[in-house]
């Protein structure tokens, strides 16, 4: 398959998607149900797409050093950092890890 195809249709895909959204009725998008759906969903993805990139390589389970990043991330977390002190935390406990070997 062409790539210029898959790209043509991918564009073509996102835009209906978005178009779809577009066309729901705002009757349907005030219900409680639809409210609470739209608020958890982004966590719920981040969650997902978080331990994937975590515990995955390629369609194996790893636990590396990224699994302690992620650990100390939740660490200061726990303790209230700023979220710019998390990301710090979390890439020196990584780059800590891998230079030791693991």
């Amino acid at each position: 398959m062409n790539v210029w195809i898959a790209v043509a249709v991918t564009a073509v895909g996102c835009y209906a998607v978005k178009l779809a959204g577009l066309l729901v009725p705002a009757g349907v998008l005030e219900r409680p149900l639809v409210r609470r759906l739209a608020a958890l969903l982004p966590v719920a993805l981040l969650a997902a797409l978080t331990a994937q990139q975590t515990f995955a390589d390629g369609h194996t389970l790893v636990l590396d050093a990224r699994a302690a990043g992620l650990g100390a991330a939740a660490v200061a977390l726990v303790l209230r950092a700023p979220f710019l002190l998390v990301v710090a935390a979390a890439v020196v406990v990584t780059a800590g890890v891998r230079a030791m070997g693991g």
